[in-house]
This record gives structure tokens, C-alpha cells and sequence, in this order.
């Protein structure tokens, strides 16, 4: 009789969405940073990071769409959600944010909204092709700066499979995260990505593109042992991980996900 074996799936975050803590709360987390910049963003950045690190997640990433207000504060010629001349970027806040992570943990990737996210219309460029390259060619910039500090790479969570800004920034260190994407945004995703970050309800979906686009690892948000059973069935488990993107107060979030990597074969 063979005995089944306990084993374990790699295990990836997608970044979080920490809520604003009271002023209390944040004043003594504050005075716990003197000698650095800190502000609400930068105790998020902490608190979506701290429990992926106390769970033992694999591949943990900071940041989530939270940061939406440290990139438009970062841009330069933007007022008030409109672009009114060309749009440049003063980035100290963005690297001082990196350099936090990675004292918090080397080799962490962050997590950031992806250009659209941010909800900017033109006033200045008035011409869709420039409009289109703008925004992106100052976001290269901002996650090359803070790969550069020590950030491995970058999450870009969307509300859309944006297929310029896919094209545009798409690479090996810039991951395009939709959380919980459409049939049609799922070929854009897979069309640019070799890799693709679903829900359970997504993985049929997935395996049927797979006769269209090459699939060589898939990494499943909020997995169950139905879904890391479906995706063995199609995948050598190197191939899967189990991910997550924590929206709520992460109470034992990343644990129950850690826990969830472990199976029986």
C-alpha cells in the first residue's frame, strides 16, 4: 500500500489592501519610525507586508492599490486627477517607499494600481497616441527606480486588461494582476504573460485558453484542494502556486493560505 505523500505548492502574494488606522494607532506606529518618512501610506506598505512575512509566504509583495495617491502625488503637471501639461515625476517618496520594503524584506516585489487605475483624463496631450504612451513611459520609470533601491519586481493590479499598457510594460519583473478578470481580458493577460494569477472559478476558463496561448506556470488566488486538484490534472506542480491578495484586515489570511499549499498526492 502507498502511503500518500504531504506536499507543498510555492506560495506568491499579489499585495493588500490594509484599512486607514485610527489616528491613535498610527501616531505610536509613527513615533515607533522616527528618523524616516513615514505617513499613512508608509504604515500601510508596513502592514501589508508584516503578515506575509510572519506567515512564511514564499514570494511576498508590498504595496497595493493604496498607493494610487503616493504615484499621483509623485507626478508632476497633474491637477486634480487631469493631466494640464506634460507629465514628469518627482519620485523621492516612491524610492524612500522601496527602500522601506526592502529593509522589511530583501528581494520583495511590490504591488502597484496599474496606470488606468489611477483615473486620469487628458488635458495637454490631445492626441490618443501620445495619451497612450505618457502614462506608461512614466510608470517604466517609477518601477525601474525602485527595482533599482532593491524592489525584485512589480505587481500591477487592473480593473481591465488594458491592452496598451499590457504591451507597454509587460516583462519578466512587471506582473499584470486583474483580480477578477472576464474571458476576454483573460487572453489579453495570457496573449503578454506566460504565467496568469486566477480565482478557482477562472481555472476552466484558463485550461481552454491553453489551446490558444502558452501557459507555463498558473498561480491560483484564494485556492481550495478542488481547484490545486484541477490544476495538477493539467500542470506539473511546479507550475502551480497558490497566490493571494488579501482586500480585508488580514487577521490569519496569509496562514489559512500557507496552510491551503499543503496536499496530499
Amino acid at each position: 500500500m502507498t502511503m500518500a505523500r504531504l506536499l507543498k505548492l510555492t506560495t506568491r502574494a499579489f499585495g493588500a489592501e490594509p484599512g486607514v488606522p485610527d489616528v491613535a494607532r498610527l501616531s505610536e506606529w509613527i513615533a515607533g519610525h522616527r528618523g524616516t518618512t513615514a505617513d499613512i501610506i508608509t504604515y500601510q506598505l508596513d502592514q501589508s507586508l508584516a503578515p506575509q512575512l510572519e506567515a512564511g509566504i514564499g514570494h511576498p509583495c508590498a504595496g497595493g492599490k493604496f498607493c494610487a495617491d503616493r504615484i499621483r502625488a509623485s507626478l508632476l503637471g497633474v491637477v486634480n486627477n487631469r493631466v494640464i501639461d506634460e507629465i514628469a515625476l518627482n519620485h523621492e517618496m516612491l524610492i524612500e517607499d522601496a527602500a522601506g520594503i526592502v529593509v522589511q524584506k530583501r528581494h520583495s516585489w511590490c504591488a502597484l494600481p496599474a496606470p488606468h487605475v489611477l483615473g486620469l483624463t487628458d488635458g495637454f496631450y490631445c492626441d490618443d497616441e501620445e495619451w497612450s504612451d505618457a502614462l506608461p513611459d512614466t510608470y517604466s520609470r517609477i518601477l525601474r527606480a525602485m527595482r533599482d533601491i532593491g524592489v525584485a519586481g512589480h505587481v500591477l493590479i487592473c480593473d481591465k486588461a488594458d491592452e496598451m499598457e499590457i504591451v507597454a510594460l509587460a516583462a519578466q519583473k512587471i506582473f499584470f494582476f486583474q483580480p477578477d478578470a472576464d474571458r476576454k481580458s483573460l487572453e489579453r493577460l495570457m496573449e503578454h504573460q506566460r504565467q496568469i494569477a486566477v480565482r478557482p472559478k477562472q481555472l476552466e476558463t484558463v485550461f481552454d485558453l491553453t489551446n490558444e496561448y502558452d501557459l507555463r506556470r498558473i498561480i491560483i488566488v484564494d485556492a481550495d484542494a478542488e481547484a490545486i486538484m484541477l490544476a495538477l490534472l493539467h500542470l506539473d506542480p511546479d507550475q502551480v502556486s497558490v497566490g493571494g491578495y488579501c482586500q480585508d484586515e488580514s487577521g490569519d489570511y496569509w496562514k489559512k493560505l500557507v496552510n491551503t499549499a499543503i496536499y496530499t498526492r
